[in-house]
């Protein structure tokens, strides 16, 4: 029987970034170093497949330190802790590495150089995210007021209307982003915007690579999990952007192939922190499905490395 023909649109750059392949090396290399059982505050990375790829290894997740033994290893996941975190490590001479991803500690050294200087800080961010709760958890309580949307600003109660500047969550969308901050300017004129944008380069790239796919396709499918923030971004990013049926799926498993009947062509990328193996795995279902051609829409080429913690470049 003749596969029906089918053009897939694969975005260029998806998956995995340099502050994400960093911290799932950071595990591994920890194992490898002190062997297993290794904890791990908070999952490394939001990824089910790469979670439970770390657990079979050795990895044992945990939510709080006050679940971790004092004499195993624990790592800090990606999306960076608050203070107090490493602070109770440090009492309990616990051996910790923080693999806090270097453009997330760039905003937490960004929030505490303003707080210095006397400045109050407005977070651009999503309530209750991991990377939020740490990049508040950096300086004193009420020194740091959260925003989620235009319309919060409206509410600030600022102790001095003058003295604010404002950081921003790494993964969020860079146009609604644009929104708040454009909301903060026209209310707050006086208030200091980073140096150099706060969204990561990752997270911008893959959105702009969306952004050049979803006009072409009849469907978008985003390979990420659904407590990933910027895997959500691209969902709502390719909607945005003109294709209406964009939808997150964690593995090939997850596709609704009766929705997609009928299409011509399929948008297929992946959040920063989905793995290659499962964006493998969505190719290989359409596939054996359909008579595809391929075509990749990259809009930027990524050769960002970052270095693991000293910690564990240091022989035993």
């Amino acid at each position: 029987m003749t596969k029906p023909a089918l053009n897939l649109y694969l975005a260029a750059p998806r998956g995995f970034c340099a502050g994400v392949d960093r911290a799932i090396k950071i595990v591994e290399m920890a194992l490898e170093k002190w062997g297993a059982p290794v904890f791990v505050r908070h999952e490394i990375v939001h990824n089910k497949y790469v979670v439970d790829d770390l657990r079979a290894k050795g990895a044992v997740f945990v939510e709080e330190l006050d679940e971790c033994p004092d004499d195993r290893p624990v790592i800090f996941s990606a999306h960076g802790v608050p203070k107090s975190v490493p602070a109770a490590a440090q009492a309990r001479e616990m051996v910790f590495v923080d693999a806090t991803c270097p453009l997330v500690s760039k905003v937490h050294i960004e929030a505490e150089r303003h707080h210095s200087n006397g400045l109050q800080m407005v977070m651009i961010g999503h309530d209750g995210h991991p990377e939020t709760v740490g990049t508040m958890g950096q300086l004193p309580d009420g020194e740091v007021l959260l925003v989620e949307t235009p319309a919060d600003v409206a509410h600030l109660s600022p102790r001095d209307p003058d003295q604010l500047a404002y950081i921003t969550q790494t993964t969020l969308s860079v146009d609604d982003t644009i929104e708040i901050v454009a909301a903060l300017q026209s209310r707050f004129p006086k208030i200091v915007g980073p140096h150099k944008e706060d969204i990561c380069y990752a997270t911008t790239n893959r959105q702009e690579a969306v952004k050049a796919v979803a006009p072409k396709v009849d469907a978008l499918l985003v390979i990420g999990a659904p407590n990933s923030s910027n895997s959500k971004r691209l969902v709502e990013v390719g909607k945005s952007a003109g294709c209406e049926y964009s939808q997150l799926v964690q593995r090939a498993t997850d596709i609704d192939w009766r929705a997609l009947q009928g299409a011509k062509s399929i948008g297929i990328t992946a959040g920063a922190s989905a793995p290659e193996v499962l964006i493998n795995e969505v190719i290989t279902a359409f596939t054996d499905r359909f008579d595809v051609t391929e075509e990749i829409v990259e809009t930027a080429v990524e050769n960002v490395e970052f270095k693991v913690p000293r910690i564990l470049r240091q022989t035993v």
